[in-house]
């Protein structure tokens, strides 16, 4: 729990930080195209890690299995809209070399994701297969 708070805490300075920094800028159609992608991917992405709960764990645990929600539809939510997020920065910014950020973020998530598909795998079994297969990624 305490770590939730001060995540939250971090968000939401670097989030008014973020807005009085943008609010002096000109809203070019570059601007507006990555707000237009980060705003909604924003909020999926608090409503995964919400939905998610007490699931959530920084190394892959498999404690409950979550099928609910943005998570009945899409297996990793929070990395999938995560990526979606940092792509609409990098449009918003107009900086295109930042789309590094991503090639080494989506690795990342492919590997952890496959970590807490194998620890879901051994915990739910079947119930987990189920799942994945009527769900993406």
């Amino acid at each position: 729990m305490k770590l939730n708070l001060i995540t939250l805490a971090v968000v939401m300075v670097g989030l008014v930080l973020f807005g009085m920094h943008a609010a002096n800028l000109p809203w070019t159609a570059w601007r507006i195209a990555g707000v237009a992608i980060v705003v909604p991917a924003f909020l999926f992405f608090v409503a995964a890690r919400i939905e998610l709960g007490r699931a959530f764990s920084v190394k892959a645990k498999a404690t409950t299995l979550v099928t609910t929600g943005v998570y009945s539809r899409i297996r990793n939510p929070i990395y999938f809209f995560g990526a979606l997020v940092v792509l609409g920065v990098v449009i918003w910014t107009e900086r295109p070399w930042l789309l590094l950020f991503l090639a080494v973020l989506i690795p990342m998530q492919v590997v952890r994701s496959r970590k807490e598909e194998k620890a879901l795998t051994e915990r739910f079994g079947a119930a987990y297969l189920e799942y994945k297969r009527k769900t993406w990624f």
